[in-house]
């Protein structure tokens, strides 16, 4: 992709993404042509952030949430340091179309996992963790019926990524955990609890994990050291509206909590 191309086409959805705006699809001179053009627009949004890359987000790690977005397997975005939000904080949803919210399991990095040729193990993956997080996304998209802009286009649109809250890690032995097994509550006052499960995601949040490393392996992209992994929601994506709270119970794995204003 030219570059003053792929400049335009971020600059396009980076500036819907600020004033909270939608549009219905990327101008077509603008919309890449395939994932490998997608990912290299949605890599100039580190460009316009205050501060070091923050971490990754995998969306569509169940077939449900695939079938949602029309797409036939997971996708990467970017989490931007601007946009993560302490354990407990207060958000607006102003200009937020989606207005859900989802329970997640995250991890911190160790180290590095650079590219390289032969795809890394989940042992490998592991292995360069430093920490578990419980975590909650609350994703957005730049188009106005995002569960028909397709593949590309929502790459580019950095696979819906928003806001994001990181809770404490945990302070378990989360290695010596079937995460797969795991069943997170999300609590919100007047409404049932919502159970989740680790299995939702891509059969268990250290499959999600790995294949994270791999996917930005394949791009030539470093898994860096101190970076976060969101690996996608383990329930249901819940619905929310302003003055709603919601608490996500990780049992022994720890707590993490958003409200809306």
């Amino acid at each position: 992709m030219n570059d003053d191309r792929a400049a335009a086409g971020n600059a396009f959805l980076l500036a819907h993404w600020r004033a909270g705006t939608k549009c219905e699809a990327m101008p077509e001179a603008l919309r890449p042509a395939d994932r490998r053009e997608a990912y290299a627009m949605q890599a100039l949004l580190e460009r316009a952030s205050f501060a070091p890359l923050f971490g990754w987000k995998i969306a569509a790690t169940s077939k449900a949430g695939q079938a949602h977005i029309a797409v036939d397997g997971p996708l990467a975005g970017r989490l931007l340091a601007e946009r993560v939000l302490p354990d407990g904080a207060t958000t607006s949803l102003a200009g937020n179309l989606m207005r859900v919210v989802e329970v997640e399991f995250a991890f911190r990095m160790a180290s590095d996992l650079p590219p390289r040729e032969t795809p890394y193990t989940r042992d490998e993956v592991l292995a360069a963790v430093a920490s578990l997080h419980p975590a909650l996304e609350i994703p957005d998209s730049r188009f106005a019926d995002f569960a028909i802009a397709g593949y590309v286009q929502l790459v580019a649109d950095n696979a819906c990524a928003h806001e994001f809250v990181l809770g404490e890690s945990t302070g378990a032995d989360w290695r010596g955990i079937d995460l797969a097994a795991h069943e997170p509550v999300a609590r919100m006052p007047g409404r049932p609890d919502q159970r989740g499960l680790g299995a939702n995601v891509l059969g268990d949040p250290r499959i999600a994990l790995t294949w994270l490393a791999n996917e930005l392996s394949g791009l030539g992209v470093t898994l860096k050291a101190g970076q976060v992994v969101t690996t996608g929601t383990c329930v249901v994506p819940i619905a929310i509206a302003p003055g709603d709270r919601i608490d996500a119970d990780f049992g022994e794995l720890g707590r993490v909590a958003v409200s809306f204003a």
